[in-house]
């Protein structure tokens, strides 16, 4: 959708047209629940998360001043609803040890991530994204399935960009420690056949 045809579409809801609010939603809402569930990791709680978001949505509005991508804006909604709900369930965040690794293994997982991409890979990807803390999941998502740049990132998590790129640093670190777990008996026995 072109920021043109956003604009228009922000202009008939808030002239109260329904239609435009229900193209909206439908627009945004596979977007929206996806953030949701890798950060909650619950369908229930992620469906619910992605009602809120788009109540929110529709009361601020106004409040959209377009100095970022209205997709980014509704993803910082979301992921701000999401923290909402963490909070609010007092959910613990899992922890995976990241001190020993260094910057090579960091390069192998890039590389085996890039090599990953038919569905059964990228389903493997999803699983251990979650198996790690929900902030962790939303920034792997985004910059990983999303395609989203750190700037974007930053935007929708409220933190500086370096913060963003540090934070994505670690997120990769986490998902490297559990990828490893499957990429390396997979090496293995090719190594031995060869």
């Amino acid at each position: 959708m072109t920021t043109n045809e956003e604009n228009k579409l922000i202009d008939a809801i808030t002239n109260g047209e329904t239609k435009a609010y229900a193209q909206l939603v439908e627009q945004y809402k596979n977007l929206v629940f996806s953030l949701a569930l890798r950060m909650l990791k619950c369908r229930e709680e992620a469906e619910e998360v992605a009602q809120d978001t788009f109540i929110k949505v529709f009361k601020s509005l106004d409040k959209f001043k377009g100095d970022s991508k209205f997709s980014t804006w509704i993803y910082r909604i979301t992921y701000n609803t999401c923290l909402d709900n963490i909070k609010k369930n007092k959910k613990h965040l899992n922890n995976v040890t990241i001190d020993e690794y260094t910057f090579d293994k960091l390069d192998v997982i890039d590389n085996a991530l890039e090599h990953m991409i038919n569905q059964e890979k990228s389903e493997l990807i999803k699983q251990c994204i979650n198996q790690l803390p929900e902030e962790c999941s939303a920034i792997l998502t985004l910059f990983y399935f999303e395609e989203l740049s750190l700037d974007e990132i930053s935007t929708i998590i409220n933190v500086e960009a370096n913060t963003a790129k540090v934070k994505l640093f670690r997120a990769r670190k986490k998902l490297a420690v559990i990828l490893e777990q499957y990429l390396l008996p997979q090496n293995k026995m090719n190594y031995e056949r060869g």
